[in-house]
């Protein structure tokens, strides 16, 4: 018999129920951008897209049967998940998502599921850990570069820098860093006690990159980590950009570790 193919339960993004939608109207509907189940697929995996917990299914009982755990990009982090009111009505985000992605990092984190965030995951990530976040990099930190450009979208790059001799220098052998696409317009403010930072923009210094275990939680941690960027989004023949390759694998070596 073949190895069972590694189940990856994906964290929902949120279309909220609205009487003017011209389909399933007044109704939640959950989704799964298709990139990210092509690029769990293509490696082998099969993704699975997670439901809301509810009184009759916990976080803990979404995860009972997965082997490993994805955070989406979306909607922005809310700011009252950090202790903040939204500085404007466009940023208020999406509580309802923050409550189930937060129980789902916790149940992983008591499981010893191994988590992969991407873009808002990454932010979420650190929110759900104890840090906070600019509520728009454009405004708050206007030393930032542009790092959104609906225009553009997946278009826009930047460089990162690894942090030397971190877990994501090592994906990467002989670089201390790369190319990678930008479509945030939040970013990390005050990083939560338990990440360590992998990986900033240049020239700004913003992180781009997060992994659990600092803070002397690095014995024994799960592996649990996150990038900014759009990996998923990415020919992966675009010698440009960093390779998203060493970045799947290793968590799927974790992934798979737990089959």
């Amino acid at each position: 018999m073949s190895p069972r193919r590694p189940r990856i339960g994906i964290a929902p993004c949120f279309f909220h129920a609205d009487p003017a939608r011209p389909i399933f109207k007044g109704k939640t509907l959950l989704y799964l951008e298709e990139s990210l189940a092509r690029w769990l697929a293509g490696a082998g995996a099969v993704p699975l897209l997670l439901p809301a917990a509810c009184a009759a299914l916990s976080a803990e009982a979404l995860l009972a049967d997965m082997d490993g755990l994805v955070l989406q990009g979306g909607s922005d982090v809310a700011p009252t998940s950090y202790g903040e009111l939204a500085l404007r009505p466009e940023w208020e985000g999406d509580r309802v998502r923050d409550v189930l992605e937060i129980r789902l990092v916790e149940a992983a984190l008591a499981r010893g599921t191994p988590v992969l965030g991407v873009c808002r995951g990454l932010q979420l990530l650190n929110v759900a850990l104890g840090g906070s976040l600019w509520q728009d990099i454009a405004t708050q930190h206007p030393a930032g570069r542009v790092h959104r450009d609906w225009e553009v979208y997946d278009g826009l790059v930047h460089e990162v820098r690894f942090t030397p001799g971190s877990w994501l220098a090592s994906l990467y052998p002989g670089r201390d860093g790369g190319r990678v696409n930008s479509v945030h317009h939040q970013g990390v403010r005050e990083l939560a006690p338990s990440l360590s930072a992998e990986a900033v923009s240049v020239p700004d210094g913003l992180v781009e990159a997060v992994r659990y275990g600092a803070g002397g939680n690095a014995a024994g941690a799960p592996f649990v980590a996150a990038v900014q960027w759009h990996p998923e989004f990415q020919d992966p023949d675009d010698a440009g950009l960093l390779p998203a390759a060493p970045l799947l694998e290793d968590f799927l070596i974790a992934v798979r570790a737990r089959c």
